[in-house]
Parts: C-alpha cells; sequence; structure tokens
C-alpha cells in the first residue's frame, strides 16, 4: 500500500512539476487568466449535473474584485430554471451617442461521462501543449476570454468611448432547454441592446501540426433542428416474431438517412471562403476547394472536399441520427421507437423544407415526424460592415503575420440566432484557432492548444479595444 501511495504522490508531483514548467512560459497576466479559466473549466455546468448560475456567480465575482461596481452587474436566473443562470456586465463608455457593443458566450457544456474519458473531464489538464477538459474550446475558452477582458479593462482604468457589455448565458447546448441568450432578448432587451454582437463561430483553422492555415469571421451561421421520428406497433409476444416491427422499420429510416446527401449549396461568404481559402489548403484537398468554388458542379472535386467533415458539412444541410429510445420489455416485440435526428440547415433552409425532405427521404407514413422546438428562429447573415470587419482584418495581421483572413458560415448553430433575430447583427470572431477535426468538441478529452489560447486572448483584447475606442 505504501508503495502504491508513494508512486500516485510521484505522478502528482511530476505532474504539477509539469504544469509549474509551462506556467514559467507565461506571462503573469497570462498565468492570472489562466486561474479564471482553471476556474470556469472545473465549474460543471453540464444540463444534467452542472450550475450555470454558480459558474456566472464566480465570473461576477472575479469582476466585482477587479472593480467593477455591482450597479454594472446583473446576475440572473428564473424560478424554474435555478440553475441555469447567467451574468450580464455593463462597462461604460464616454460617448453615450454610440451604441454599445455586446460581447456573447455561452457557459454551458455537453455532457461528458468519466467513464468515458481518458482524463476527468471537469479537471483542466495541461499536458503536451494542450488544456484537456470539457468545455476547453466550446464555449468556455470564448467566455474566459470575454470574463478576463472585462477584468483587465476594470484594472487598467480604461475608459472607452463605446459601452461593452457582456453577456454569459446558459442551455445553447441543449436545444429546448431554458436558453438564456433567448430569455435575455425576450425579457431584457434594453439591457443588451446594441448596435453589434461579438460571439463564437469564427476562429483559425490549424494543419494539427502547429501551423496555423488561416483565421475566419463568421458572418451567418446554419440553423439548428431536431426532429422526433417515432415509429409505433401493436406489438406482440417475442417469441412469435414478424417482420413488421417497430424497431426495423425505424433501423430502415435511420439507413435512408444515413444514405441521403442534401445537395451542394453556395452563398456570398462560402463561395468567397473555398475560393480564397482553397490556395492556402496543402495538397488536392486545396486544389479542390478551388476548383469547387469555381465549378459547383465539379464531382470530382466535390468528392475530395467531402472527405474533410468540416467542409462536407459547409457546402449543405446535414441530418444524422443522435439518439434512440425503444421497446418496453425484453421478451416483447416493440410497440414504440423513438430516435432523434439533429440537422444544421444551411443559410436560408427552414425546418419545414427539411421535414418535408426527410419524409421524402424515408418514404414511410408509419414513421411520423415532428419537430423538437416549434417556430425557432434562422439566424440572419450580418453585413460585412467595414467599420468591423476593417480592425478585425488589421489585428489579424498584425497577429498572425501572413494568415489570411476570410469570411465563413459556422456549420454549427449558436446563441447568435436569438440576438440577430432582434436586429443585433451577430460576427463570430477570429482569433483562437482550432485543428482540423475541431479539437474534438462534443466528443471525448475536448482539448484547446496552449498557444491559441493565450494567442487568440491577446487578439481578441486589442479587438474589442480597438472597436470600443472609436
Amino acid at each position: 500500500m505504501k508503495k502504491l501511495i508513494a508512486i500516485a504522490l510521484l505522478g502528482t508531483t511530476a505532474i504539477a512539476a509539469e504544469a509549474g514548467a509551462m506556467d514559467a512560459t507565461l506571462r503573469p497576466d497570462q498565468v492570472e487568466f489562466k486561474g479564471l479559466y482553471k476556474e470556469l473549466v472545473e465549474t460543471n455546468t453540464t444540463l444534467s449535473a452542472g450550475s450555470c448560475t454558480l459558474a456566472a456567480e464566480r465570473m461576477a465575482a472575479r469582476m466585482r474584485a477587479a472593480g467593477i461596481p455591482d450597479s454594472q452587474i446583473t446576475l440572473f436566473s428564473t424560478p424554474e430554471h435555478p440553475k441555469d443562470g447567467g451574468v450580464v456586465v455593463v462597462y461604460p463608455g464616454t460617448d453615450k451617442k454610440l451604441k454599445p457593443m455586446l460581447l456573447l458566450a455561452h457557459i454551458d457544456v455537453v455532457e461528458a461521462k468519466r467513464a468515458d474519458w481518458t482524463r476527468d473531464p471537469f479537471t483542466l489538464i495541461e499536458e503536451n501543449g494542450q488544456f484537456y477538459g470539457r468545455g476547453t474550446y466550446d464555449d468556455k475558452a470564448q467566455a474566459a476570454v470575454w470574463t478576463d477582458t472585462m477584468v483587465r479593462f476594470a484594472k487598467e482604468g480604461y475608459k472607452p468611448k463605446r459601452t461593452v457589455k457582456l453577456a454569459l448565458t446558459c442551455g445553447e447546448e441543449t436545444s429546448g432547454a431554458f436558453n438564456g441568450a433567448e430569455w435575455l432578448t425576450k425579457n431584457k432587451r434594453d439591457l443588451i441592446d446594441a448596435a453589434y454582437a461579438l460571439n463564437e463561430g469564427g476562429g483559425g483553422r490549424s494543419d494539427g501540426d502547429g501551423k496555423l492555415l488561416v483565421q475566419t469571421i463568421q458572418v451567418g451561421e446554419k440553423a439548428y433542428q431536431d426532429f422526433t421520428l417515432t415509429a409505433t406497433n401493436e406489438g406482440g409476444h417475442a417469441s412469435s416474431p414478424v417482420r413488421d416491427n417497430a424497431i426495423y422499420a425505424m433501423s430502415d429510416a435511420v439507413l435512408k438517412i444515413r444514405d441521403h446527401e442534401f445537395k451542394l449549396e453556395f452563398n456570398d461568404t462560402t463561395r468567397t471562403f473555398f475560393g480564397k481559402a482553397g490556395p492556402l489548403y496543402p495538397g488536392a484537398l486545396g486544389k479542390a476547394m478551388a476548383a469547387l468554388a469555381a465549378n459547383p458542379n465539379d464531382a470530382a472535386a466535390e468528392a475530395i472536399v467531402n472527405q474533410d467533415r468540416s467542409l462536407h458539412s459547409m457546402l449543405r444541410t446535414t441530418c444524422v441520427a443522435t439518439l434512440v429510445q425503444g421497446g418496453h420489455a425484453l421478451n416483447a416485440l416493440p410497440q414504440r421507437v423513438t430516435v432523434n435526428v439533429n440537422c444544421r440547415m444551411f443559410p436560408g433552409r427552414t425546418s419545414d423544407e427539411t421535414q418535408a425532405e426527410l419524409t421524402r427521404v424515408i418514404g414511410n407514413p408509419g414513421i411520423t415526424i415532428e419537430q423538437r422546438v416549434k417556430d425557432k428562429p434562422i439566424a440572419k447573415v450580418p453585413p460585412l460592415d467595414p467599420a468591423i470587419i476593417g480592425p478585425m482584418t488589421t489585428l489579424s495581421a498584425k497577429f498572425f503575420p501572413g494568415v489570411p483572413m476570410v469570411p465563413t458560415i459556422s456549420t454549427g448553430a449558436s446563441d447568435g440566432v436569438y440576438t440577430a433575430a432582434v436586429g443585433i447583427p451577430t460576427y463570430g470572431v477570429p482569433g483562437i484557432w482550432a485543428d482540423s477535426k475541431m479539437n474534438n468538441i462534443h466528443g471525448l478529452n475536448e482539448h484547446m492548444e496552449v498557444r491559441s489560447l493565450m494567442d487568440g486572448r491577446d487578439y481578441l483584447y486589442a479587438l474589442v479595444k480597438m472597436l470600443s475606442s472609436k
């Protein structure tokens, strides 16, 4: 037993020594920021067992300690959803004629089971230049940077011309759950009113080996909808099976969805992205991207591009089965089977259009399809405003020399759908970058490159300062 304890202590000492060595390479302000980031990542904010309210309170405490008065901090939640709260902070500008800017980020995260992960998903672990943990990228990196920006402003006594607002919200990761951004737009519209918002969805892309290939500005995003597919049957005794089985019917339907490819589509943003980013990607992929931008009917180029999961998704609506429930007893024929199909719809495509196509593809009137969230807005594409895009591009050239900046759409979906719907143009910012597998966000062992976080933080701080000073 003593030997085992000694080995455990040796391992702990080694990890601590490694972390200490890495901290020695960081500036003092970066070490302080890492503490904020660590606290946020290690605050569980899953829907099942976490508390966004606690995370918001902890971030508010840091801003309060930096000198932001309580009068500028609004913590919010509802009696029905006490753990799904958030915080809004208003950092006043000197020019009351200038409309504020809004920094938006969500603090909830996707579920993570400890048994599945190599490391504890709610302990920030630093290994080989990477931070590991649930939310290290999506979206606690952005939330930590925005919080840290407000902390730094307060400590410096910075006086912006334009008021800067921060909203940290819950519910982005779970369709149909209480959503803080949506609640604010409906109940506290004046509190978050802004000329525009800066959000997740943009960022850089690396080759996975340390080389940053491109920085992007998100200008528009795909719409998100979950569809519930249901197959029902009168069932019966399992000793007398028949082909008319709810599980078999649903299996056929799901396989048809798997094999269905929604048609390729371009808009101005994606065509520009493929045309400008293509030459930056290595080998056949880069050539295929450029060729496809020039000719969307180039089937050979499309086949190559489709091998990259994120680029494939950028070109079309996608639908995928994500959850299945069925049957009621081990020894009985199933009476009911449901499957959740998660769709990310190309900008401009609606839930009704997508449902109609799923119905056609399945071709079985016995399978019902229902939209999980009714009347969800579709994100509006913001204008490429030079007053916003210009500073983003100028600073990118300074912080990431030689790395091009291109507009893109987000293949995911964000809370920008709610702010855009009430007239606040919302952009996904450059800065922090991910690898070709998107740092395995929503999956096992989500991670964030230390250099990406620290360099992205410096860029975003400078960006907010530049935008708020004019």
